[in-house]
């Protein structure tokens, strides 16, 4: 690869900003979900106003950003914390969240980031796995870290970052405003440990994803330079912090000194107002968060004329397909609007290492070339053999922002890693003119009767019908066939009654719309539910398996 890599870490970039840009925000947290009295200044005054509320919000600029950092940094220092260490931060997104996460790379131990949607026993087993010497947790976690803390507390400090804090814990915020500001200044080098991310754990207990400073230094470069970022744009970060893509497409607001908000709510009405009120350029939202917006325009929940939308410039989707249908309303709705999508996984630093390109919208569906400092293939073995332009194979990806290894557990690294090449367990394809076009995840193709069927390619289909909001296709045990496609449907609500059940549309209006389907990849059963996505927006095919998957068992037994 000609590009040169990464000069600065992630560390370098945040002193950099306090250079040049200190007194200038850097965060905003907007909640809307708390209301607080609206506070007028005038003069030296501040006035409350107790009739009317906002939605609570707060700012902090790269000066204050940095010494939150700094002072964190001090308080783990003076508690042995250092490098060869690892803290977890267990956090719904708040203006402490990435103050805390820069102070633990400040002293040069490894940041760990988990899921706030886990268990106790998995918060149990992903400090256990990781080797963690720290847990920094909230309220939302007290009575989940105190179900497992006999195992969660041994030999590990625990500091809480709230209101009332429990006494099997230490006050975050009592501790760290009395430690100094002053930076630290570990030398910390691109090629040393920097971070632990979880994978989604769709197969059991997630595996421990050990990225480099490299890779970190990688993903803010290079999230920049994919979408023009410049230092006054205003990033709108909706995602959890603690997943890759979240904190990765963030770092392009890192990269360029750039202005970040926090929105503490993904409904349509608060993202509209939040780019309005915040002056947002640049979104990053899910599928269903972009389905949601366009049904509230369509249904008149939304009017674009009461918002101030003009300067938002960028709306790219990540972590899941994209069905070609949403962007073509999109931009009927948004003509001005760019667009990209990215792709990515947690063991290639989230989204980036094949993106579309904003100038690149004709190719909708594609998944786009390979990004910035990357290379990929699609291989037909495990020896690399690339397969010819249009035929399907597993992707390959290669570059500065590929994982380390799977923590403490060699043999699934040996399985994944081969010789730099990061095997991602998708199924893609690439087109005469370079281009990726992803067909599905490995381990969910549907085999019906020796046919590979591809589930996206049908739920992309399935996404043009109009009444529908979502779809997922999983495959369902079949005594026959081994396993058939079953489709789950989730209605836009105006075709939904009070109890959620369609009023208007029947499985055989779904038949009649697949019948310009080849008729192997028809659905063979349709059924109108909710489509769960977990907080990064995937499809939860694995409980939708369990779920649909049993069901059909007992029938069959039934009709047995």
């Amino acid at each position: 690869m000609s590009e040169p890599m990464p000069a600065m870490t992630v560390v370098d970039m945040l002193r950099k900003n306090v250079a040049l840009y200190a007194d200038e925000v850097a965060l905003v947290e907007v909640n809307p979900e708390v209301q607080e009295p609206h506070r007028v200044t005038w003069r030296d005054f501040d006035l409350v106003h107790s009739t009317e509320t906002e939605p609570y919000r707060r700012q902090i600029s790269w000066r204050v950003f940095d010494e939150k950092a700094n002072r964190f940094a001090n308080l783990l220092l003076s508690r042995g914390i250092g490098k060869g260490d690892k803290v977890s931060v267990l956090l719904y997104n708040c203006l402490e969240w990435l103050p805390i996460y820069f102070g633990i790379l400040k002293t040069g131990a490894v940041a760990v980031p988990l899921n706030f949607r886990y268990t106790g026993a998995e918060i149990q087993y992903c400090v256990n796995k990781a080797e963690v010497d720290a847990l920094v947790f909230g309220p939302e976690f007290v009575s989940r870290v105190e179900d497992r803390l006999e195992s969660i507390s041994r030999n590990r400090l625990l500091f809480f970052v709230g209101g009332v804090c429990p006494d099997f814990a230490e006050d975050y915020f009592e501790l760290s405003c009395n430690c100094p500001s002053n930076d630290p200044r570990i030398p910390i080098s691109l090629d040393e440990d920097g971070a632990i991310y979880y994978s989604s754990g769709t197969t059991g207990f997630p595996k421990a994803i050990l990225h480099a400073h490299m890779s970190l230094a990688q993903a803010a470069e290079m999230e920049a330079r994919h979408h023009e970022t410049v230092h006054d744009d205003v990033f709108l970060c909706i995602p959890p912090l603690y997943h890759t893509g979240a904190k990765f497409h963030w770092m392009g607001s890192l990269y360029t000194g750039g202005r970040a908000v926090l929105l503490r709510s993904a409904s349509p009405k608060a993202i509209f107002e939040t780019v309005s009120n915040e002056r947002c350029t640049l979104v990053w939202l899910l599928v269903p968060w972009a389905q949601d917006i366009l049904t509230a325009i369509e249904s008149g929940e939304l009017c674009l004329e009461d918002y101030r939308l003009g300067q938002w410039r960028l709306m790219h989707i990540g972590a899941q397909p994209v069905p070609k249908s949403l962007i073509r309303r999109w931009k009927q709705v948004f003509p001005h609007h760019d667009y990209d999508t990215n792709y990515g996984l947690s063991e290639s630093t989230g989204p980036g290492c094949v993106h579309l390109g904003m100038e690149n919208i004709d190719r909708v569906g594609a998944i786009g070339v390979p990004g910035y400092r990357w290379q990929c293939k699609v291989c037909s073995d495990a020896e690399g053999t690339e397969v010819p332009p249009g035929q399907t194979g597993e992707l390959w990806v290669k570059g500065p922002g590929v994982m380390r290894c799977y923590y403490n557990d060699p043999k699934a690294t040996a399985e994944t890693l081969h010789d730099g090449w990061l095997l991602t367990g998708d199924m893609a394809r690439v087109d005469e003119d370079g281009f990726i076009w992803l067909v599905d995840r490995k381990k969910d193709v549907i085999i019906m009767g020796g046919e590979n069927i591809y589930p996206v390619q049908i739920e992309d289909f399935l996404a043009g019908y109009p009444a529908i909001q979502d779809v997922a296709v999983i495959g369902i045990p079949d005594e026959r066939l081994g396993e058939v496609s079953c489709a789950i449907i989730q209605l836009k609500p105006n075709h939904l009654d009070a109890g959620g059940s369609p009023v208007d549309i029947t499985e055989q209006d779904i038949e009649d719309f697949c019948l310009d389907l080849p008729r192997y990849k028809r659905p063979r059963r349709v059924i109108f539910a909710p489509v769960p996505r977990n907080p990064t927006g995937k499809i939860e095919k694995p409980a939708l398996r369990a779920k649909y998957g049993a069901e059909n068992l007992v029938d069959r037994e039934n009709q047995a």
